[in-house]
């Protein structure tokens, strides 16, 4: 009987409209500030996520920008590099080891004459992006693998073959022929054979096994002590503002294109932020709007209230009643928001993946923490603020 007249007390009291308006208030704050927690959960993702690391960016040829006070001192001192090594935003640094030699290649064919001065580069293996087991040589090797840019391909194809008349090629085709590489030294040139074995999209230069490079700069080179002008680093995210800052700063440079997603990058942080922003000061003025609510409703019954506890209601009975009218509702407002958060996400997979982007399709931890975070803060405002005005209307 006591619950009964409680109820309907608080229902008269309460003012439907009062109360929709709190419930459409809270219920957008959650959505802004739970979409804010799911773009970020996004964000990250997309920067970090194993689906969308490309293999190619992630990599980046660095050296310094070629001025007119830089020409003929851009090589990378030991102290330089080091310094490379020691950045966060960095995960790994392989020098580019350059030949010492003067080399030329032409065919050994022919069916396909050519001829070119080149020179030669060593990386890494773990900079490489082939797995060949013929990616390997000493000194008993019948030939010298290379690994050649993919643009050298299409160039040929694309260019060179049409303006000289000759045919295309293909990967494979190029792979079975083979190359003669001369290396001059001294007066007599020195002849060997190489192979293309793969082609390279990540480094664009024409290399050789480490060991090669070692063994040929030793035997053949002209400057042993000669330092690298050029690195590859390995990072997470290409277009990290502070990857970039730090590269002008020092007078380096890189590919523009793997690096330039750096000004869109700072736009979606400040998206981002904004979203969190509005969401809190949406949420607060909910908070506000809600407590309002509560207070409203109390204070509009507050001579029944008296005269319930006259008639021997206990404030605690009073204060658990008031906060089963009142917070319960939050619980609903609140699972309501994950599942329009759940279907926003559900499209804008669908939407992103059709673009061959990848997110996941369910809403993340993160958001539904913060949904459990953001129901604990709600219960807390709801015992305060009752407990609170239930002590002072009654005194």
């Amino acid at each position: 009987m006591l619950h009964q007249l409680l109820k309907k007390l608080i229902k008269t009291s309460a003012g439907r409209s009062r109360f929709v308006m709190a419930m459409i208030g809270l219920t957008v704050a959650l959505v802004l500030i739970l979409a804010a927690v799911q773009l970020q959960a996004n964000y990250n993702e997309l920067l970090n996520g194993k689906t969308n690391q490309d293999s190619v960016a992630n990599f980046l040829l660095v050296n310094k920008a070629v001025t007119n006070k830089t020409i003929g001192a851009t090589t990378l001192s030991e102290t330089e590099i080091a310094d490379l090594r020691k950045q966060p935003f960095i995960d790994d640094v392989g020098v580019l080891t350059p030949s010492h030699f003067k080399v030329s290649a032409e065919s050994a064919s022919g069916n396909m004459p050519f001829y070119t001065d080149l020179f030669f580069e060593s990386v890494p293996d773990g900079f490489l992006d082939i797995n060949d087991p013929a990616w390997k040589w000493d000194d008993r090797s019948q030939y010298i693998p290379i690994v050649i840019p993919n643009m050298f391909l299409d160039m040929y194809n694309f260019g060179f073959s049409a303006s000289q008349g000759l045919p295309q090629l293909t990967p494979e085709a190029i792979k079975s022929l083979p190359v003669k590489i001369v290396i001059k030294s001294g007066i007599t040139p020195v002849t060997y054979y190489a192979k293309v074995v793969g082609f390279s999209d990540r480094v664009s230069s024409v290399l050789v096994p480490q060991a090669f490079m070692d063994w040929a700069n030793k035997n053949f080179g002209t400057q042993q002590d000669a330092k690298p002008s050029r690195v590859v680093i390995r990072t997470k995210d290409p277009g990290n503002p502070a990857l970039v800052s730090y590269l002008s700063q020092h007078g380096l440079t890189t590919d523009t294109d793997k690096t330039r997603f750096s000004k869109y990058r700072q736009i979606v942080n400040v998206v981002v932020n904004a979203s969190w922003v509005a969401g809190a000061v949406m949420f607060i003025f909910a908070l506000l709007i809600f407590t309002l609510f509560i207070q409203l409703t109390i204070a509009s019954c507050r001579p029944e209230i008296v005269l319930l506890t006259t008639l021997g209601t206990s404030p605690r009975q009073l204060y658990r009643f008031l906060l089963k009218q009142f917070f319960p509702v939050n619980i609903i407002v609140v699972f309501i928001t994950l599942i329009i958060i759940a279907a926003l996400q559900y499209f804008v997979q669908h939407f992103l993946a059709e673009r061959n982007i990848y997110v996941q399709p369910f809403i993340s931890v993160y958001t539904i923490a913060a949904g459990i975070a953001v129901l604990l803060v709600l219960w807390i405002v709801n015992s305060v603020t009752i407990k609170k005005y239930i002590a002072n209307k009654l005194t």
